[in-house]
């Protein structure tokens, strides 16, 4: 097990605190699969409680009594058979996040983050965050008696996110800045040693999330989707999500790969630009701005990863308005009961938009991801929504607005 550059190809140990190799490029962990594949099966994992540590052998830890959890991952993985009709496609699923212990798929990513953290005799952790990091981290910390450092762009952060991060005891600084510039700092922070990183360009926290991969296949039963859907933000999700598809391929879980379409929000779209001109490096924008706080990031720092996931698996990229997010936030809880913030609505806009441009077939079995629970931002939610119906304490009155309907 190693820390890899993903530009230049350098090695580094494990126990080695670096978050972007010497020549700049970003690092992920590599294994040897062949070791893996002699050590588990299908029947082997299925005898585990499903979660994320239901796939140990994959995941970069060395001292099972280190590890950090509150029983993250597990997500339910729902057919929406109202939504296939809605929109006309033979089989949709969603993978809910929001069902994580925090309410975000960010837990898959600190379990092991700060099960490292423990290994490494770190005592501080920190991030940069639009608000389910913070969330995510202050929870984890919490449980492993870690001090938690946090900054937050001021103004910027969904309601939900900035209570759970405070109220876990997290130390909330917000700044006069974005999500970018709160990164640079807390990069400065870890340069210097006063924290340990916990933002996705550290390459552990990936590790957690691409259970996501090895929980959709285990759900369907071994088998793959055709294409798979996610928020895209910071980008490191997607990235994951792939690597562990890619490493059950490896190890001949699967023989199939699905084919990885990142949504960006029209306002935050760097990803979807570079894809559009076919490059593998983004500009930047330096005000980003959308409804969806969870993906209101313009620098996405795992941008290589996610280019190279989309390109590699022959998938798509795509942008959608503040208006299609929050249309398919109702769509997705009127027809299917499923709560989601916006950010997480927009795999479900992008589904739509794609279905609507002929880019996806609506014969492919896929998945949607949704990142976050719709209670992050309950502010978001009842802006949307129609204000509730006042009346007099009067029967007849009620009868009658019912009757109405």
């Amino acid at each position: 097990m190693l820390q890899k550059c993903i530009k230049c190809g350098k090695t580094y140990d494990v126990d080695e605190i670096i978050y972007t190799c010497e020549c700049g490029g970003l690092l992920e962990i590599v294994y040897d699969y062949e070791e893996i594949k002699n050590r588990i099966s299908k029947e082997t994992l299925r005898k585990r409680q499903i979660g994320v540590w239901r796939y140990l052998e994959y995941l970069p830890v060395k001292d099972e009594r280190k590890i950090v959890t509150l029983f993250e991952g597990g997500t339910p993985l729902y057919r929406c058979k109202n939504l296939e009709k809605e929109l006309g496609v033979k089989e949709l699923y969603v993978k809910n996040e929001g069902a994580n212990p925090t309410g975000s798929f960010k837990d898959r990513g600190m379990t092991v983050g700060v099960t490292r953290a423990n290994e490494l005799g770190v005592e501080v952790v920190g991030c940069a965050s639009t608000g389910n990091t913070s969330a995510s981290l202050a929870a984890y910390s919490a449980r492993s008696g870690k001090k938690c450092i946090v900054l937050l762009p001021e103004g910027k952060v969904a309601l939900g996110k900035l209570a759970q991060a405070m109220f876990y005891g997290a130390k909330v600084i917000q700044i006069n800045g974005n999500f970018d510039d709160a990164l640079e700092m807390v990069k400065q922070l870890a340069r210097e040693k006063l924290i340990y990183l916990l933002n996705s360009i550290n390459p552990f926290r990936l590790e957690g999330q691409k259970t996501i991969g090895f929980e959709i296949c285990d759900q369907l039963n071994w088998q793959v989707p055709d294409r798979v859907i996610v928020p895209v933000g910071n980008a490191g999700n997607i990235s994951a999500i792939w690597k562990g598809f890619r490493e059950f391929e490896a190890t001949g879980i699967i023989d199939e790969l699905p084919k990885m379409t990142g949504i960006q929000a029209e306002g935050a779209k760097p990803i979807v630009e570079a894809f559009k001109r076919k490059a593998k490096d983004i500009t930047p924008y330096k005000n980003p701005e959308t409804i969806a706080t969870a993906i209101r990031i313009g620098n996405p720092v795992n941008a290589p990863k996610a280019l190279e996931a989309i390109y590699s698996s022959g998938g798509y990229a795509e942008a959608v308005s503040d208006e299609e997010i929050v249309e398919a936030q109702k769509l997705l809880a009127r027809k299917e009961g499923i709560f989601v913030e916006p950010a997480s609505a927009s795999s479900i806009a992008g589904l739509k938009k794609l279905l609507d441009e002929g880019i996806i077939d609506r014969d492919e079995r896929i998945v949607c991801i949704t990142t976050g629970h719709g209670l992050k931002d309950p502010d978001a939610a009842i802006r949307a929504s129609e204000e509730p119906i006042k009346i007099e304490c009067d029967i007849d009155v009620l009868k009658k607005i019912l009757k109405e309907d």
